[in-house]
């Protein structure tokens, strides 16, 4: 699978990453054997690019991407963790933890992203994953925490990155504004993008996406299903966008857009995977994956040719946004037409 680097760093990531949230028991629990036959089967089809989360499962996602990759090259496969919040023991514990992974609630989350807590948090990731490094590091959600993950936790990870003790830093997050801030104002390398780059939200074109292109700085993209409106061949009621039902005006529109792209021969998740892809500063798209079937399906989609064709007509038909240069001198900046 192509591998694309992260801008002004060695590190180099495959077009299509490893979403472990999946495998920490998001939303159900995810059999051990189910987990460890999905990074099995990633691996098989190429991917090399994992990242996880101690939000993830309380720790569990991390301590099965670790156990199954604990027996491969270990240069061969890049990993992505992340710190704001510490696992902390849980004084009054309720049998499953609130925040919709299933799994005991021994342990609680605790928000910090000062240098202590920054340095406390991959000690702790490297512990529970077994790994001896982290290729990428990310303040995980500091929507509420500006000042300090921008002044205390990006520093340090700095400090980290400039002692080759990482390969590459940045900020994960489900808006796109702070995102930019992230770009523009501290030593971040890349972002993780949710959400906000997708068939039905473009509203990165606004902020990450030129910064990213001004500074020669990186994107990875999550999320491209906006929770599930994307991820079925014609979507229906019910289906999910940004984790709520989805509202009758998407609904309607992500009906459109798969209908464009059946006349183009491909499919609406397929052609969710390849859109953010269209524009250059993002480097990897990365979806959960949950068993060895969701890797193959995803793989699979990830893999079709979708024609340029395709966004043309989504966009004379008003669908997704058009991306349109700066004026010279400015860079790669794009707005809406």
């Amino acid at each position: 699978m192509h591998q694309r680097k992260i801008q002004n760093t060695s590190v180099a990531v495959t077009e299509l990453g490893f979403g472990a949230s999946v495998i920490g028991n998001l939303y159900r629990v995810t059999p051990v054997e189910d987990a460890m036959a999905a990074v099995d089967a990633a691996w098989e089809a190429g991917i090399r690019y994992f990242d996880t989360a101690p939000h993830y499962g309380l720790g569990l996602s991390e301590r099965r991407l670790g156990a199954a990759l604990r027996d491969r090259p270990r240069d061969e496969y890049v990993v992505s963790s992340k710190v704001g919040r510490l696992l902390v023991p849980n004084e009054e514990p309720r049998g499953v933890d609130p925040e919709g992974f299933v799994v005991r609630d021994d342990l609680r989350r605790q928000w910090d992203f000062s240098r202590d807590g920054v340095l406390r948090s991959i000690e702790d990731t490297l512990e529970r994953t077994g790994l001896d490094r982290l290729d990428v590091v990310y303040l995980h959600d500091p929507d509420d925490h500006w000042r300090q993950a921008a002044e205390e936790a990006m520093p340090a990870l700095a400090e980290l990155r400039d002692q080759n003790v990482i390969g590459a830093i940045g900020a994960g997050m489900n808006q796109s504004a702070m995102l930019a801030r992230f770009l523009r104002e501290t030593a971040a390398d890349v972002v993780m993008l949710a959400g906000r780059y997708t068939l039905l939200d473009q509203s990165a074109i606004d902020d990450v996406l030129p910064a990213a292109s001004e500074l020669g700085k990186s994107v990875v993209a999550v999320g491209v299903f906006n929770s599930g409106l994307l991820s079925g061949d014609w979507p229906v009621e019910g289906m999910k966008y940004d984790y709520q039902d989805a509202p009758p005006d998407l609904l309607a529109r992500a009906r459109a857009i798969s209908e464009v792209c059946g006349t183009h021969g491909t499919t609406l998740p397929a052609a969710a995977i390849a859109f953010p892809h269209t524009h250059p500063s993002i480097i990897n798209v990365t979806l959960g994956m949950r068993t060895p079937e969701q890797v193959v399906r995803n793989v699979e989609l990830h893999d079709q040719h979708i024609p340029d064709g395709l966004w043309d007509d989504l966009r004379t038909q008003g669908l997704i946004r058009s991306l349109v240069p700066a004026e010279p001198g400015r860079g790669e900046e794009s707005r809406c037409l």
